[in-house]
């Protein structure tokens, strides 16, 4: 996978995230890279793109609780 198509789907994912929890997109990536989100993402791209949407948000907000998130 080509580095523009992970970002095309991380762009995505923070967009559906911040809709999710009503936060601008600066809020929402502020959010998950705090709590290691970003590499969360990076490291698990290859299962996450396999997801539904509202799974992929599920599953990065559960990785940023269990790091220390409480959204």
């Amino acid at each position: 996978m080509n580095i523009k198509d992970k970002i095309e789907y991380f762009l995505m994912l923070l967009e559906l995230f911040a809709q999710k929890y009503n936060l601008s997109c600066e809020q929402a990536y502020s959010y998950i890279s705090k709590y290691n989100g970003v590499e969360y993402v990076e490291q698990q791209y290859n299962i996450l793109h396999t997801l539904s949407f509202p799974d992929m948000v599920e599953s990065l907000s559960a990785f940023c609780k269990r790091n220390g998130g409480n959204l």
